[in-house]
């Protein structure tokens, strides 16, 4: 089959003037990619990585980043992206874990050197220049002069990356992926996106986590262009490149749609050229993507759930559904197929809750180094998710949360995401987290932590008051308090677990 690489190398024989990245004020294009890429390959080559080594990498989302990805994959050897923000604690366990052979990093960054250290020095470094303008070779330290582009031997079931994730319980793993999995994964994406060559996107997600990786990999696939934007902290800066570059697409994680409706004009910018707008990394609530679309009218929203364990994506739910299915996750998507099961495993009929399982060319090989948490999750062929929720009638999945977020209170199972919907039906909510204490009566109570929307005035006896006119009794939340953010992992995900700890009595 063919991987990444291949049709990476594809379009730089095609089209090798056609922009790929721009960074900046920096542009790649896929001739100069794929140059650059190859010559990275050799570098790795000439100081002794050979096939199946892995290559660990912490970069920030920019040219240097990609060009190491696929550099890594044609060398033959599997990538292993870390977040840019961890710290040496992080960083040297999942160093020992993969067995990195190399570490590349920026120069002066301190944690990398401290994990390389703390690591027993195991891993080759190879360490990026400071200068920002130069061109990603000369910052790489390659050498000069074309390498030449030939199409390496690649085995579909090799490891081609290996993504840590703490997910939502502070537990790293590292989920390992294959050539076959990315790829499938990608294809599936292009084809419900319909994603051309003359697509362009303006990518705000870190690209050490699965949602950042795909929709770098689904552009690069199609010849289209991705504008790599730093960071969110200026979401107007955000707007303003998406405008610039006459962006046809962008995704995000639910925080981000809500940062970018409480803080921007989006009326202000010409996003006439948007035509579609993706979402994930946690549920959205019906309310916030009822907000988006009003707000972006001209964009098609496109749901989506998956995991890292699935590569990225398992279920996408069709823009036209949304109305008549405001709460569904989707549909499986191609490739894909999703159960629901009991806790014995057995499968359960339309309309009955338990938990999702999924089976599809895209589900992970298994957690690096680590059989037993592999054999949990993965059952003959299927991934079981974790996550709970029921399939209608037609196939559509509506998810309750995840098995481990369950509140139980009294004699009461209750899922947060009920609770968090009904608070973010009012207009002065941005965003809401629920989760259970510890409670000597009933063995659990609900807790409420609710981000105002900018400007707002809000108290908590209102959030109780709606909460009642839309909830059962029990699902009531005995306590509100209100926060300016969320705990979240580096892919978006509310951090429950760090909501439960005790904290101060202030804002409720």
């Amino acid at each position: 089959m063919d991987t990444l690489v291949h049709h990476l190398l594809d379009r730089a024989a095609d089209t090798p003037d056609a922009v790929a990245l721009v960074d900046g004020r920096r542009e790649l294009g896929y001739g100069g990619l794929a140059r650059d890429a190859m010559a990275f390959a050799r570098h790795l080559q000439a100081r002794g990585i050979r096939a199946g080594d892995r290559v660990a990498v912490h970069l920030p989302n920019g040219l240097e980043a990609v060009v190491a990805c696929y550099g890594t994959w044609l060398a033959g050897c599997a990538f292993v992206p870390l977040n840019a923000q961890a710290k040496s604690r992080d960083l040297a366990p999942q160093l020992a874990n993969c067995g990195a052979r190399v570490l590349v990093h920026e120069a002066g960054n301190p944690e990398a050197m401290t994990a390389l250290l703390e690591n027993g020095q195991r891993s080759l470094a190879i360490t990026l220049g400071a200068d920002a303008d130069a061109a990603p070779r000369v910052r790489l330290g390659l050498p000069q002069g074309d390498a030449p582009l030939e199409a390496p031997d690649v085995d579909p079931d090799a490891p081609a990356a290996i993504l840590y994730t703490s997910g939502t319980t502070g537990s790293p793993k590292g989920v390992t992926l294959t050539h076959r999995n990315l790829s499938s994964n990608v294809e599936s994406i292009v084809g419900y996106l319909g994603l051309t060559a003359a697509d362009v996107i303006v990518s705000v997600l870190p690209f050490y986590y699965s949602y950042g990786a795909s929709v770098l990999h689904t552009h690069l696939r199609v010849g289209g262009r991705v504008v790599i934007h730093p960071n969110f902290v200026f979401p107007h800066a955000v707007m303003d490149a998406m405008a610039r570059h006459r962006a046809s697409g962008f995704s995000g994680v639910p925080s981000t749609f809500a940062l970018l409706l409480d803080r921007v004009a989006i009326g202000d910018y010409d996003l006439s050229s948007l035509r579609y707008l993706t979402q994930a990394g946690g549920a959205m609530a019906p309310a916030l993507a009822q907000r988006v679309c009003e707000a972006f009218p001209q964009a098609r929203l496109f749901v989506m759930y998956g995991q890292t364990e699935a590569t990225a994506r398992l279920a996408w739910l069709p823009p036209e559904e949304r109305a008549a299915r405001p709460r569904s996750a989707g549909k499986a998507i191609d490739g894909v197929v999703l159960d629901v099961r009991d806790e014995a495993g057995r499968p359960l009929p339309p309309g009955t809750h338990g938990e999702v399982w999924a089976r599809g060319a895209n589900i992970m090989a298994g957690y690096w180094n680590a059989p037993g948490p592999s054999r949990e999750v993965l059952v003959d062929g299927w991934l079981r998710t974790g996550d709970m929720g029921h399939l209608d009638a037609d196939g559509y999945l509506y998810l309750s949360g995840r098995r481990s977020d369950m509140i139980k209170s009294g004699a009461h199972r209750i899922h947060p995401v009920d609770i968090e919907e009904a608070i973010c039906e009012l207009p002065e909510v941005s965003e809401a987290a629920v989760v259970g204490v510890d409670d000597d009566a009933l063995g659990q109570s609900i807790r409420a932590f609710v981000v105002p929307a900018a400007g707002a005035v809000l108290d908590a006896d209102r959030v109780k008051r709606h909460c009642r006119s839309r909830l059962a009794g029990y699902k009531v939340p005995a306590d509100v308090r209100f926060v300016e953010d969320l705990p979240r992992t580096a892919s978006g995900k509310i951090r429950r677990f760090a909501l439960a700890d005790p904290i101060p009595e202030e804002h409720t």
